[in-house]
């Protein structure tokens, strides 16, 4: 199946040369020129994939990027942004980005950042033929988590994870009392050089912990090693 993208970005010159490139790759592409209008149509097609530029008129990146989220929309976001400022990257990251890209960029960067992002998504997605009492599940406690269908409960209630915390807590949970380090969480879950930009993990990581944690500030599943990185633990029971 043909998946849509959608492109909002201002600079018109950037929406072609990303249309042009990203259809001759087989995507069906949709754009939009304004924060607003990204948003209206976000909601209305639900693309499987969102390049979103940080600065935009009328809503800018960051608030289209809230809003998407707050509409309980898991599609994947990479966030578009001229300024190569900390900052930014992680303040996006926190209203729910996916991953970013620092412009200028050349089209080949765009579409194997694109087709990872996509590849990473779908391959949590689980198929309507498959054999449920096969699937994978990860059991803590109250935590239950179903790799294949996306989808952790935590006393029985649904939670709602963007693409990125989804896979970092399965790395996490596939490396259960394995102390990593964020260095080698960046290379996991990211796939590529941040530049050693940790600051994005610890971001995630506390989201993660805000979500599965009763009491984020004293964790029992993802631990901070002091000086080397995390570590997810199984609760000891009594």
């Amino acid at each position: 199946m043909t998946k849509t993208i959608l492109v909002i970005e201002d600079e018109l010159s950037i929406a072609t040369l990303l249309k042009y490139n990203l259809e001759q790759a087989g995507y069906i592409v949709e754009t939009a020129a304004d924060g607003q209008e990204g948003l209206t149509k976000a909601i209305a097609i639900q693309p499987n994939l969102i390049l979103l530029d940080l600065m935009l008129p009328k809503l800018d990146g960051m608030e289209v990027c809230k809003q998407i989220r707050q509409q309980r929309m898991n599609t994947p976001i990479i966030m578009l942004t001229a300024k190569d400022d900390e900052f930014d990257k992680v303040l996006g990251l926190e209203l729910g980005a996916d991953d970013y890209m620092t412009k200028p960029f050349s089209p080949r960067e765009v579409l194997a950042r694109v087709k990872a992002v996509l590849r990473r998504f779908t391959q949590n997605i689980v198929t309507e033929d498959k054999d449920e009492s096969q699937e994978k599940m990860y059991e803590f406690g109250q935590l239950r988590v179903f790799p294949e269908r996306f989808e952790v409960f935590l006393q029985d209630e649904a939670l709602e994870f963007t693409p990125k915390e989804f896979e970092l807590l399965i790395y996490l949970l596939e490396n259960k009392n394995r102390v990593l380090t964020r260095d080698q969480l960046l290379s996991a879950v990211w796939k590529y050089d941040f530049a050693g930009d940790t600051r994005i993990v610890d971001v995630h990581i506390s989201h993660l912990r805000d979500k599965i944690e009763e009491n984020s500030r004293k964790p029992i599943f993802i631990k901070t090693i002091r000086g080397l990185g995390y570590k997810f633990e199984e609760p000891k029971t009594t």
